[in-house]
Parts: structure tokens; C-alpha cells; sequence
């Protein structure tokens, strides 16, 4: 549906998402690897929007991590429309700040304003909330007038369109085959309260649904216009509900069969799917082959303190083991810098890795975001540093700072060290990959999957096989799965594994920060470091060659 708005003037709306700092989240060290591939998934959020605006309105749609919208683009619009989260926001500050150099009014909406409406002054209109009444009200304004207001107005959702009613994401105005991966909506909210989370206050506790009938409309529509490869479910828990989840899967299915099997599914859930076989087994048959989740902490004290307890109801490894045994390849988040670690929380949880043979997994310190329980604890107990500049995270640690960023280094250079990374891969090509559906060849063997498969097969070779600092161990697993015959696996793990080991490499030398969340970019915090280090001037004079990352 769109908007119940008939406007009266026409309007020219220029969508524009902003470019992410490249944090480990954005696999951007993997796009080489495949043709016309420069982005990680297309904004659901801001096509959502595109598509809910009035038919007779123009809309264009930039996003910055294909291109950077131009001048003309900027003068061509009425309007310019941000949608954006925490991790973008100083890019969403600059576009406020081209768009007024042209003299454009600017609105802005997503995660992070309805979160944090003070971070975004800069902004003419704030859109606070889901999809809605606050969503018709904002376009009224702009049909009323698009002169720029005299004072930032905000408009607050308080009637939220529902979820089975909202547009098809604007699709056709992207180029979705520019995408390492395609996304699709399905719910919104989860029923768990994790400290840290800001989910169930901006979206929910009770996760709301679209039908199967509007999945699979969907879901046509993405194939329709490119999705290749992969679509993951981008839902905040694929079974909050799992009744839903049981009546979804099997239409799922069937779309599978009548594609055949050409897209794998991915999807973030809970560790409790574990205790519910009927559910994994409708995954396995649906051709789900990965799933993320948050293990946060492998130590049970700690869970439980951070409202955590649905990865304490049944062992952790016992529910990776019933996982993997659906063919289902695990991925996982884990945070350091929680109040119950010790001094040997990086020790229990490498120990912990190496037991699980997870190979994919985002390591994190702790950061406080608005909206969560976490942020108002730590408020409350004076322990939240409430300043934009701060270097690794917003929050006063029990151990000092510098203890558990070496405990953040110290698992990230265990786990994405290219010898112990290649070997989780090659623990799930032996107890997961054998686990899942056996799909036709026709799905997968088609002149579009070749040219991405050669074109994968010959840069892998010439980037990691010739140019990589790491080529002994890549060619003892390339060299071994070329013997068994798994050229698949090989370039799943070559592309994939390159930008964990690359990531890996930038944390080593200083290149990435243990949060994502912090707003000073990198450069100026190693400038700062410099600044202050008594070889400045043989730096200067380039007496020296000390790097910037020394």
C-alpha cells in the first residue's frame, strides 16, 4: 500500500542512504571476488519508504555504497530523504549538510533517530518510529511546502501501518545483483529482554508478522529484479513466534521447489531453536544454511546477568551439535567487556570457540546503546560516558579499558588467524555441509552462476594464491579441497575467510576499533596517538619510518 495522502503539489524526492564506515559487519574485503558486487544488502528501510510515497511523486534513490549521488541529483530534488543507523550517523550529518548547501529540506528516519533524536539537530524533519502515522503526517508537510522549517520538526509513529500492508520495497529502482547478499523482512520485535538490546523498545516484544502470501509476493519481486545467491532474513528473531515460524516455513518450501532451490536462506534467531527439531528440520528443508546468533558469553554467570537466559536452556556446544546436524552452518556474536568477565574472559571464550568450531564470528567489546536497559543501568550508576569522542566504547568497564581491549585483540587473533579459521571451516565441511538438503543441479549450475563462479575461482587464485600475506596457509586448504573436489567450498571459504582473516589483520595494526559505534573515525584517533608520541618530529621530518598504526 501506499500512503492515504493525495497530494495536491508534485514533489521530486531524492532517497539517499548513507555510506558505513567499513566495520567488519559490511564483508567488504569479499566484494572483490565477485563481479559488480560493491555493497552488502540493499536499505530495506529507505526502499520501504520509496515505495510508500505518493505514485505521482518522482523518486530517485542513491546509495552511497554503490555511488555517491551527484550535484545534479541534489538540485533536481525537492526533497532529500536519509534513513540510517548508529554506526552511520557521522555520514548522516554530512549529507544533512550537502543537501542544505543547496538549499534542500532534509528529513531523516530509520533505527537510529528513533532511537537518539538528539544526535541529529542538523536535520529540518525527523521521523521517529515505524512505518505509519507519523510517516503520512511528514508527507502532508512536504506537499504543503518544501521551503525548510525555522525550527527541526519531529513526527512520531503512533499508529503503525501493519507489517502485511506494507509496500514491497522499491527494488526496481536499485540494482539488487550489486549486492553481496539480498535481505528480506519477514517480523518485527523479539519476546526477550537482552540487556544490551534495544530491539523490544524500538520495535517490540511481541513480533508482528506478514503472511506467508506477502512473503512469497516478496520474495518473487527480489528474484525479479536480480537476488542471486543468498537472502537473509533480516528479522530481529526469526522464531520470536515459532508457531508463525512452523506456518511460514512449509509456503517457504515450496517456493523453494519451484525455483529450484536456486537461493540459499539465511537468518538470525535464538539458540533455543535447538529444542525444537520440527522447526530445524522445516529449515533444512527450506535450504537454510546459515543462521546467526548471539552467544554473547560461553560463561553462564555472565548470561544470566545480562538477561541471556535462552542460551541457558540447554548446553551451548549440545545445541551447535543439533544445529549442525540440520545442515545448518552457525554464526555468532560475542562481546567482551561485560561486568561478570575476569581477567581470563578471553581465555574461556577461545577455549570455547575452539570447542564450538563456529568459523564466523563477530567479536565485539561492549557498547551501551540508547534505549536499552544497559544504557539506563550504567546512566544510573554513573558508569556511561555520555560524549561523542570517545575512543574505543561509552562505557566505564569494571576491568580497566585497556585490559579488555587486549582481551578483544587477543580472541580476535586466535580465531581469525588463517590456520585456526580454515579449520572450523573444515570441521563444518565434515559434520554440517553432508547434513543439508541435497538440492538439483538446475538450480545452480546456469550460465549466471558459472560467470560469477569463474570470475570467483580466477580472483581467488590471483589475490590470495599470488598476492596474500597469508598464501602457506591458503594454499594448504585450497590444495586440499581441490583434491576432494570441492571447488564450491573452496570459494565459499577463500572469499568468505579473506575478509575475517583481512579484518583480523587491521585489528592487529591498530586499523579497526573494538566498537562500531564510536564516533571519531579511525584516522583522527591514530593522529591523536601520534600527536602525542615523542618521535613526531622524526615522523614529520621522515627521519623515521614509524607508520601512523605503530
Amino acid at each position: 500500500m501506499r500512503t492515504s495522502h493525495l497530494p495536491h503539489n508534485h514533489r521530486r524526492i531524492l532517497c539517499v542512504f548513507p555510506r558505513y564506515s567499513q566495520v567488519f559487519g559490511t564483508f567488504h574485503h569479499a566484494y572483490q571476488f565477485f563481479p559488480d558486487t560493491k555493497a552488502f544488502m540493499p536499505p530495506q528501510g529507505l526502499l520501504t519508504i520509496a515505495a510508500y510515497l505518493p505514485a505521482s511523486w518522482e523518486v530517485k534513490f542513491v546509495d552511497e555504497n554503490v555511488r555517491e549521488p551527484t550535484d545534479e541529483e541534489f538540485r533536481w530534488a525537492d526533497a532529500i530523504f536519509v534513513s540510517s543507523m548508529h554506526v552511520q550517523k557521522r555520514r548522516v550529518g554530512q549529507i544533512a549538510a550537502r543537501a542544505h548547501e543547496f538549499g534542500k529540506v532534509c528529513a531523516l528516519g530509520g533505527p537510529s533517530v528513533s532511537a537518539a533524536p538528539e544526535y541529529y539537530p542538523m536535520y529540518d524533519y525527523l521521523h521517529c518510529g515505524e512505518l505509519g502515522d507519523a510517516t503520512d503526517a511528514l508527507v502532508r508537510q512536504l506537499d504543503e511546502t518544501v521551503a525548510r522549517p525555522e525550527k527541526q520538526v519531529t513526527f512520531k509513529t503512533d499508529k503503525r501501518v501493519e507489517l502485511d500492508d506494507f509496500p514491497i520495497p522499491a527494488y526496481e529502482k536499485i540494482k539488487v545483483s550489486q549486492y553481496f547478499a539480498a535481505n528480506i523482512q519477514w517480523s518485527s520485535g523479539c519476546p526477550y529482554r537482552c540487556e544490551f538490546c534495544d530491539i523490544p523498545e524500538l520495535y517490540g516484544r511481541n513480533p508482528r508478522l506478514k503472511s506467508p502470501e506477502r512473503m512469497i509476493r516478496e520474495l518473487d519481486a527480489l528474484m525479479a529484479n536480480g537476488a542471486r545467491g543468498a537472502i537473509y532474513f533480516v528479522d530481529d528473531n526469526f522464531i520470536g513466534n515459532k508457531k508463525a515460524a512452523k506456518e511460514l516455513l512449509p509456503h517457504l518450501i515450496e517456493w523453494q521447489k519451484r525455483h529450484n532451490y536456486a537461493i540459499r536462506l539465511a537468518a538470525e534467531l535464538t539458540l533455543n531453536v535447538a529444542q525444537d527439531t520440527e522447526v530445524l528440520e522445516l529449515m533444512r528443508e527450506a535450504y537454510f544454511t546459515d543462521v546467526f546468533f548471539g552467544i554473547e558469553s560461553p560463561d553462564e554467570e555472565t548470561l544470566d546477568s545480562i538477561d541471556k537466559q535462552q542460551n541457558l536452556r540447554m548446553p551451548i556446544l549440545e545445541a551447535i551439535r543439533i544445529i549442525n546436524a540440520h545442515g545448518i552452518e552457525l554464526h555468532a556474536g560475542i562481546i567482551l567487556g561485560l561486568d561478570a568477565d575476569g581477567v581470563d574472559a578471553a581465555d574461556k571464550i577461545i577455549r570455547f570457540i575452539d570447542k564450538a568450531q563456529i568459523p564466523l564470528l563477530a567479536v565485539n567489546v561492549l557498547y551501551a546503546l540508547p534505549k536499552t536497559p544497559l544504557y539506563r543501568r550504567l546512566q544510573k550508576e554513573g558508569r556511561l560516558i555520555e560524549t561523542a569522542d570517545v575512543d574505543e566504547s561509552n562505557v566505564v568497564f569494571k576491568l580497566p579499558e585497556n585490559v579488555v581491549v587486549e582481551q578483544w585483540k587477543k580472541v580476535v587473533k586466535h580465531v581469525f588467524d588463517p590456520e585456526n579459521l580454515h579449520a572450523r571451516y573444515r570441521h563444518n565441511i565434515v559434520n554440517t555441509y553432508p547434513n543439508r538438503k541435497k538440492v538439483p543441479l538446475l538450480g545452480v549450475v546456469n550460465k549466471r552462476n558459472l560467470h560469477i563462479a569463474a570470475h570467483a575461482i580466477s580472483s581467488v587464485f590471483v589475490n590470495l594464491g599470488l598476492k596474500a600475506n597469508y598464501k602457506p596457509a591458503f594454499w594448504k586448504m585450497a590444495i586440499e579441497l581441490m583434491r576432494e573436489g570441492r571447488i564450491d567450498h573452496l570459494i565459499y571459504i577463500a572469499t568468505m575467510g579473506h575478509h575475517l582473516i583481512t579484518w583480523g589483520q587491521e585489528v592487529a595494526d591498530g586499523r579497526a576499533r573494538a566498537a562500531n559505534y564510536t564516533e571519531r573515525p579511525i584516522e583522527e584517533e591514530l593522529e591523536r596517538r601520534l600527536s602525542n608520541d615523542p618521535r613526531r618530529m622524526l615522523f614529520e621530518s621522515g627521519r623515521d619510518q614509524l607508520r601512523p598504526s605503530a
